[in-house]
């Protein structure tokens, strides 16, 4: 998500990088193609004109801090500006005692609303809840049926009726909910291919008859300036308590997400990064901002960890590579589990500066499947040594798995590397990998961290090198 704003915003402090200090002249540059950016991201022209203003504002006013450069104070500044403009945090939902607590959305037809409703109800049931998943959208053909399979899928009750009274149908799934002990209804209401009268009397009407406690638009964030323009006309007619952004993995501007807040005064409460159901995510705006950023989203990637991840699992592994134990098998393991926190490449790009690298690399399920074929192939001893893995032994593996010799190398060459960070992490900054399972994480251990990674990196290379100059003097 945001790819081209994060490659831009790159562009703009790499220019200030090489500046000794701030000056009003290299903040207007940089000014001028901050907003140049923000406009091909489809920002609102308001908003980036505004954005500008604050960011200047607080450059000029900055007090540097001595150890900053230029280029490093500028991302403070915009990353604190890109927090507020989307914040505060508010992705809580607010219960009503005795329940059931209504929420109904709302939004454009073809926006997500029904699949946003089923990943909403795998929310509120994770969070202890009882949702009952209410099919008010009448209109469009097949609608009703798609939240049935949802709910089945999911194990969660869907109210449906054979009418098309909208009014009707919403009053009794609330007297339903009522009368069967549910905690909290979820209504999925009609849509329309563009903003019309009929659809907002129709809306207003259920709004009337079942008086929900809170309404969130869904909006489909790859519309950009569509959606903020249809936000801003809902919330003139139904008073909206959030927003819902739908589809922002597939959003490589951001445009929606930037503007939203600004134009319609309420926040966003849930961003939706996928299409299966557990691929919706509380909004946090100074998380999306260090995405933006290209600085990654570690607490984000701490939590889906702690999710799954065992503890008890971590420390074994901790022990494992303070023993020098750690084998392919343990290695495989690890890359299926990052594989059930939503896959390789996106919880690689929640970590500094991973973002703009994995731009053109492909990691996908068919990648994974051939490193397993591999490792099936290989001895138990191989498995726990790969030092073992020669010339003769990568061509056994290759064949046993059907791939070249050379994927061989290369699966040993990640292995190594993937070895050594570990490594690194969990005897440098860190403080062990159960500690970053607990959650015990901040900036200064993850800088700690990532100058290990370095340093055997540089290490690594210092020895290349000197081998190369070896082989030269002996010819």
């Amino acid at each position: 998500m945001f790819d081209s704003l994060t490659e831009k915003f790159s562009g703009v402090f790499k220019s200030l990088s090489g500046r000794g200090r701030i000056t009003e002249a290299n903040i207007s540059d940089a000014m001028r193609e901050v907003r140049k950016a923000l406009l091909e991201a489809d920002v609102n022209y308001h908003v980036v004109k505004q954005f500008c203003k604050d960011v200047t504002q607080a450059a000029l006013g900055a007090e540097v801090i001595k150890s900053l450069h230029p280029g490093q104070m500028m991302v403070k500044i915009v990353s604190d500006e890109l927090t507020r403009l989307m914040g505060p945090v508010d992705s809580s939902i607010y219960y009503v005692s005795p329940g059931p607590t209504v929420l109904m959305l709302a939004g454009l037809q073809g926006c997500g609303k029904t699949t946003t409703a089923g990943k909403l109800g795998k929310y509120l049931a994770s969070k202890g809840k009882k949702p009952l998943l209410v099919a008010d959208d009448l209109q469009r053909p097949a609608a009703v049926e798609q939240l049935r399979v949802l709910g089945e899928q999911l194990g969660i009750e869907v109210y449906t009726e054979e009418t098309k009274d909208a009014v009707r149908v919403a009053r009794n799934a609330v007297k339903h909910a009522k009368q069967n002990g549910f905690d909290v209804v979820v209504l999925d209401t009609a849509g329309r291919l563009h903003i019309d009268e009929d659809m907002m009397a129709e809306i207003e009407q259920v709004t009337k008859a079942v008086t929900p406690h809170q309404i969130y638009l869904v909006c489909d964030a790859m519309t950009g300036q569509d959606a903020v323009n249809s936000a801003k006309a809902f919330n003139e007619r139904l008073e909206l308590d959030g927003v819902i952004l739908t589809k922002l993995d597939g959003d490589a501007r951001g445009g929606a997400a930037l503007s939203v807040k600004a134009v319609t005064g309420k926040p966003i409460k849930f961003i939706g990064v996928g299409e299966k159901l557990d691929k919706l995510e509380e909004f946090h705006p100074d998380r999306m901002a260090s995405r933006i950023l290209g600085m990654g989203d570690v607490v984000t990637l701490v939590e889906k960890a702690q999710e799954h991840f065992e503890a008890e699992d971590a420390a074994k592994l901790q022990k494992k590579m303070a023993k020098g134990t750690f084998g392919f098998d343990d290695f495989l393991k690890q890359m299926n589990a990052v594989k059930k926190m939503g896959g390789i490449k996106d919880m690689l790009k929640m970590l500094p500066g991973m973002g703009s690298q994995l731009k053109d690399v492909d990691l996908d399920g068919q990648e994974l499947r051939q490193m397993e074929a591999m490792v099936h192939s290989m001895t138990l001893k191989e498995r726990r040594d790969p030092e073992l893995i020669d010339a003769s032994r990568r061509r056994r593996v290759a064949a046993g798995a059907g791939v070249t010799p050379n994927d061989v190398a290369s699966l040993v060459k990640t292995f190594k590397r993937s070895r050594d960070m570990i490594k690194a992490i969990s005897g440098g900054g860190f403080g062990g990998i159960g500690n970053l399972m607990r959650g015990g994480l901040n900036m200064e251990d993850m800088t700690n961290a990532m100058q290990s990674g370095r340093k055997i990196k540089q290490r690594s290379k210092r020895k290349r090198v000197i081998k190369r100059k070896g082989k030269n003097k002996r010819r």
